[in-house]
């Protein structure tokens, strides 16, 4: 035990003194850190899905096992879910509910019954919807839903309790469903559970878990095992003699071992305990995510507390340990021979690079030119990869003829320090070469995984276009429930400035298609510049310039000719409330003649003011602007782990190169005594890690970007100004801090050669 105490302090002693021992500290500790935090994301990306499924069926509803019949008798909820929105967002549970019998079940997150006109919202949903008076939507605020009842804080929910109660045997809106009657929820209550009667919509919204797990292992795991090996074989030239000369003594693998754990145990400890209290917060109180607007809920966390805070970050740290100990131990290649090294290495970059543009051009343009179906993907998948593999080396070869134009304009004004960074670059493109690989890939990878997650919601986003660009004076209006005319009146009179009509489609026209007919009075039918005929006639359709052309082509099944038949006020609400009874596929439009937008939230507050179950209220194309909303939130998620990422490799390049420049920091040390002065540090600093990371940084994105433009071709919404502007901005943070901290270092050993000097 002593032995291995005394070895364990050789390597702490050892990994202070070195050039690069305060470099090698630090890269070990993010590595550390940054896989203690990836391997607990793993797990509480399981955590987040198992306590979600877990809280969606604790409130799923279940019914009397012997039936509707035989449950008469049993307490009973009466029991109705619905959907509405927020103006250009995802769709959330509005559940209706009124006790029936007895002791009433109430849903999970309910204190007690509201009363009639009462509804309890989630907090979250009260926090977004803020801005729609979202409070008084559905009648007067009676609270908010406890924790227990919400799959995660995040949720958007609300429970509604009519004023008019909720009856089972009444139809519900244009359709035959009903209210169901709901004796308990969850599997303690006796019955059995209904799938498909639950609320919430993550279990629609929500990728598979198995996706969300590949994200965080290829831009948060993947960019900590790549610092990993970086930060194990930081200072390697150093340690590799230390290595061999214990080798010479005597010493054993086991006693190399522990001299390695000893130099890199304190930075992988600290970055362990760093993390396990970083997840620790997590798993004590609720997190809201940065970029995302996501919350990350403690409860679930705590079922796997002991996993995500204490055996993630152990298990980083032994893994940091392991990796070390295998770096150091490991044989070298060509370190016993004699042939000396060839400096021509990095002759083939200048001819890899020459293809870059080329790779460039193929898949910017190639998908354009290429005959389809499978030529125009093919020639971007080649293009991209192409392009990945010889970036690297188009970045190195600029940077190497950079040097050259510094080593000359060096010589001709006597700069020490730019000459000696020219000279540098020139002759070593291919460690240019492998600095910027990791971030130049970074990039590429991270614009193509949001370009392709917006692919995914292209539809909604182009129904996202399409429904700004169309008319916001008109809104359709869907009742929901058994309604009478007055009550429609009462609505319409209290919406003032709109004209009423009623769009209806029905079956068993010609050829069996639909027959949609527009009913509205004179003034109505005038205003939206149609004939008003003395009972019916036949029209084309829309002229272009009606306010209601962009709602027939939105809603109508025919998208030619339709029928225009004159009614009154009073016939017009006769139908508008009877036709779910008469079969009709029916939409009540309110026209602005002004074109003044009519306000969707204000209309859907007034419609649960009149009607016992209010209405749905849509512009234009709304409901196929929704379901994108789910795929654009998710792809947050995309650009905030890929900026992780970026910054991780940025990282790792930087030490990477910060280290090699250190280690020759002895060696350019007694220029300070030469050139006067310490400016020279500073600036081969500048030009040995700032300026391969900036160009990097620059033009893999500006590459990035372009390679991304043609699957965004249709929706340039996703790879965005701020997107560009983010990731340049990581590695030019990243690459100033790293270059400051590198000038520091070789400015602080020349100091310290100039006395041993004397």
């Amino acid at each position: 035990m002593t032995l291995a105490r005394r070895l364990l302090a050789v390597g702490r002693a050892a990994g202070r003194r070195t050039e690069a021992g305060g470099v090698r500290f630090v890269a070990l500790f993010l590595a550390a850190l940054v896989l203690g935090l990836s391997l607990g994301s793993l797990v509480a990306v399981h955590a987040v899905y198992a306590g979600k499924e877990e809280r969606r069926v604790a409130r799923t509803p279940v019914v009397a096992a012997d039936g509707a019949a035989g449950g008469r008798g049993a307490d009973a909820t009466a029991w109705l879910v619905r959907t509405d929105t927020l103006d250009g967002e995802r769709e959330f549970s509005v559940v209706y509910v009124s006790p029936l019998r007895g002791d009433a079940p109430l849903p999970p997150g309910l204190d007690r019954w509201p009363e009639p006109g009462e509804a309890v919202l989630s907090p979250e949903l009260r926090r977004a919807g803020a801005g729609e008076d979202i409070d008084q939507r559905y009648g007067r605020l009676a609270g908010t839903i406890g924790g227990e009842g919400l799959d995660e804080p995040s949720e958007w929910l609300a429970y509604v309790r009519p004023r008019d109660g909720l009856s089972p045997d009444r139809a519900v809106g244009n359709t035959s469903a009903v209210a169901e009657v709901v004796t308990g929820f969850g599997p303690s209550a006796a019955g059995h559970m209904v799938a498909g009667w639950e609320p919430g919509r993550s279990g629609a919204n929500d990728k598979s878990a198995w996706m969300f797990q590949a994200v965080v292992l290829g831009l948060l795991v993947l960019p900590a095992v790549v610092l990993l090996v970086v930060a194990a074989r930081t200072g390697a030239h150093t340690r590799d003699r230390r290595t061999a000369l214990v080798a010479a003594l005597g010493g054993r693998r086991l006693d190399r071992a522990l001299i390695a754990v000893g130099e890199a145990g304190l930075a992988a400890a600290l970055g362990a305990v760093i993390s396990a209290a970083a997840v620790g917060v997590a798993v004590a109180h609720d997190v809201r995510i940065p970029h995302t607007d996501y919350i990350l809920s403690s409860s679930h966390l705590r079922a796997y507390g002991w996993t995500a805070a204490v055996l993630a970050p152990l298990a980083a740290f032994l893994i940091v340990l392991a990796t070390v100990v295998f770096a150091d131990l490991a044989p070298r290649r060509g370190a016993s021979g004699t042939r000396p090294r060839g400096t021509s290495r990095s002759a083939w970059l200048p001819r890899l690079a020459v293809l870059c543009p080329l790779s460039i051009l193929l898949a910017v343009y190639g998908p354009g030119l290429a005959p389809p179906p499978v030529l125009p993907m093919l020639s971007s998948w080649v293009g991209t990869v192409g392009t990945v593999l010889t970036l690297p080396a188009a970045l190195a070869t600029v940077t190497a003829l950079a040097g050259n134009l510094l080593t000359r304009r060096a010589r001709a004004r006597g700069l020490p320090g730019t000459l000696i960074a020219g000279r540098r670059s020139s002759t070593h493109p291919g460690a240019t070469a492998r600095l910027v690989t990791g971030v130049s890939v970074a990039l590429i990878v991270l614009m193509q995984a949001v370009a392709w997650q917006g692919i995914f919601g292209s539809q909604a986003t182009e129904a996202q276009q399409n429904s700004v660009r169309m008319d916001r004076g008109v809104a359709a209006v869907g009742v929901r429930g058994a309604v009478s005319a007055s009550a429609v009146a009462g609505f319409l009179a209290r919406v003032p400035g709109a004209e009423a009509v009623l769009l209806s489609s029905r079956g068993g026209g010609p050829e069996g298609r639909y027959v949609t007919t527009l009913y509205g009075d004179c003034s109505a039918l005038t205003a939206l510049r149609l004939p008003c005929p003395a009972r019916e006639t036949r029209v084309a359709g829309f002229p272009e310039e009606s306010s209601l052309a962009d709602l027939f082509r939105w809603t109508s099944y025919d998208k030619g000719a339709l029928q225009i038949r004159r009614v009154d006020t009073a016939a017009l609400t006769e139908r508008a409330a009877s036709a779910d009874r008469d079969r009709e596929t029916s939409t009540l439009a309110l026209v602005r003649p002004d074109r003044q937008p009519l306000s969707v939230p204000a209309l859907k507050r007034l419609s649960h003011e009149v009607f016992p179950l209010g209405a749905a209220v849509e512009a234009p194309g709304e409901d196929d602007v929704t379901p994108g909303a789910a795929n654009r939130d998710q792809g947050r998620w995309s650009a905030l782990f890929g900026m992780v990422g970026i910054a991780v490799l940025a990282m790792t390049a930087g030490l990477s190169a910060m280290a090699e420049f250190l280690r020759q920091g002895r060696a350019l040390a007694p220029l300070s005594v030469l050139t006067g002065g310490l400016r020279v540090f500073r600036t081969s600093a500048a030009w040995a890690v700032l300026a391969p990371l900036a160009l990097a940084g620059t033009a893999g994105t500006a590459v990035a970007a372009a390679l991304a433009a043609p699957i965004t071709s249709s929706d340039e919404s996703h790879i965005t100004g701020g997107l560009i502007l983010s990731a340049t901005g990581v590695v030019l943070a990243v690459s100033v801090v790293l270059w400051a901290w590198a000038s520091r270092v070789a400015v602080r050993q020349a100091r310290a050669w100039r006395p041993s000097g004397d």
